[in-house]
């Protein structure tokens, strides 16, 4: 399936540093349909340790990992939702992914200069907040001048709407999200046919720079005020240090760890742990398909059952299901071959309504 997260962030605050250390992890496009060309989309690995030890195990031929799309969005600015900028080219972008990704600067450099003169997360992110908030706001507002016309036909339906609208306009004019309304399941629907940008998820990259005053580290009131923000509203963040990453991007992964350290970065990988966050942030799971031939990571919604994971392989295994042999990837591993695991029984036959686990190995039957 195919998902994208959309770079987003204010000028000057690491937005093109991190896309280039991400698109140095990129895969070979022509593996996945959804894939693009376009310079701005960089298709990148989900890191994951079992899809390769399931390669060892199978001695494959090719292993393909699974896939996020990370799209380098153009910088926002004050006034965007009214054009200002690049607003309405940021806006069109924006509305097409899956999620956001918000890179809020958090280090001081008198030799990059910021947008607003001062180095100031937390009013960062409500600037961008409020674009996109002015910018839902017309949306719905438009929307709902139709609803009400034709709500006055009494259909239950477009009634719903019409109130869902109105409550949605008041939460945004109280400078809320939408994603922050609470709604009914079937509020949820008619919700994401609006395609609205505030109800999409978002995903935190606090990014720090080598050898500069870096707000963390201070913990001063400003980054006091920053994490107080993130934990009230249960967001989800990684720190990262793009520039470090860039720098580091065709060496090893011994090699970069330990550059980091000497350069005194994060002992671990902020940008694999951003690309993985990135993936559990749309509660997307993973199933493997392996043998000599291919060992493959497929990506499919949380709860989905065995048909509907088989249709991220090709429509027919949904349309044409009969039964799927599946076994946890460790297990697999630890009877050492598929013959070993069948006489222990550990291979199972399930059927159509089985929901799919995070780590089955499946092999689908039509």
């Amino acid at each position: 399936m195919s998902l994208s997260i959309g770079i987003v962030g204010l000028p000057n605050v690491g937005k093109s540093t991190l896309f280039n250390a991400l698109t140095k992890k990129s895969v070979l496009v022509a593996n996945y349909p959804f894939a693009t060309i376009d310079p701005s989309v960089g298709v990148v690995a989900v890191p994951d340790t079992r899809l390769h030890k399931l390669a060892e195990f199978s001695k494959t031929q090719k292993t393909i990992p699974a896939a996020v799309e990370f799209v380098d969005i153009a910088g926002l600015v004050k006034g965007a939702s009214e054009g200002e900028g690049l607003g309405n080219q940021f806006l069109t972008n924006i509305r097409e992914t899956d999620a956001i990704c918000h890179v809020v600067r958090i280090f001081e450099d008198e030799d990059v200069h910021h947008v607003h003169g001062e180095i100031d997360p937390l009013s960062d992110i409500r600037t961008i907040n409020t674009e996109l908030i002015l910018a839902d706001l017309q949306t719905v507002e438009k929307r709902l001048q139709t609803v009400e016309r034709e709500a006055k036909k009494g259909d239950a339906k477009i009634i719903m709407e019409r109130d869902l609208l109105v409550r949605l306009k008041e939460h945004l004019l109280g400078d809320n999200l939408a994603l922050t309304l609470g709604m009914e399941k079937d509020e949820v629907v008619i919700l994401k046919g609006l395609h609205l940008i505030t109800a999409k998820q978002v995903l935190y990259a606090l990014n720090k720079k080598q050898n500069s005053r870096n707000l963390d580290e201070l913990n001063d009131d400003k980054f006091q005020e920053l994490q107080k923000y993130l934990d009230d509203n249960n967001a989800v963040y990684v720190f990262i240090d793009a520039g470090i990453e860039l720098d580091l991007k065709d060496f090893d992964k011994e090699e970069r760890n330990e550059f980091r350290k000497e350069l005194g970065g994060a002992p671990d990988d902020g940008i694999d742990e951003l690309i993985r966050k990135g993936y559990e942030l749309l509660h997307l799971i993973t199933y493997f398909t392996t043998g000599e031939k291919e060992t493959r990571a497929w990506t499919i919604k949380e709860g989905s059952t065995a048909p509907q994971a088989g249709a991220a392989i090709h429509g027919d295994f949904e349309d044409k299901f009969i039964k799927a042999e599946i076994i946890f990837w460790e297990e697999l591993l630890n009877a050492g071959s598929f013959g070993i695991a069948r006489e222990k029984g550990l291979v199972r036959t399930e059927g159509k309504q089985y929901v799919v686990k995070d780590g089955d190995v499946i092999e689908f039957k039509i």
